[in-house]
């Protein structure tokens, strides 16, 4: 089972992030440190996803999309 989008993201700029963090810092507990931040919250997000979401989205989108300009006149 895969993460949704959004916590996909969230593991993306946290990856990122550590790269940034270990390239720039050249300690051997940085990079441990970066790699068991990484594992917890990627252990998290997949527990977060196998659970029903807590959160009740809205639908974003209408069903319809029309481009037709809403005018009080009747054109008959």
């Amino acid at each position: 089972m895969g993460l949704p989008i959004s916590q996909f993201a969230i593991i993306m700029v946290s990856v990122i992030g550590s790269l940034l963090v270990i390239i720039f810092s050249f300690g051997l507990g940085v990079v441990v440190t970066a790699m068991v931040f990484n594992s917890i919250l990627y252990g998290a997000m997949t527990q977060f996803a196998q659970r029903r979401s807590p959160i009740q989205l809205q639908k974003t989108f209408p069903n319809t999309i029309s481009n037709k300009k809403t005018s009080p006149f009747n054109y008959g």
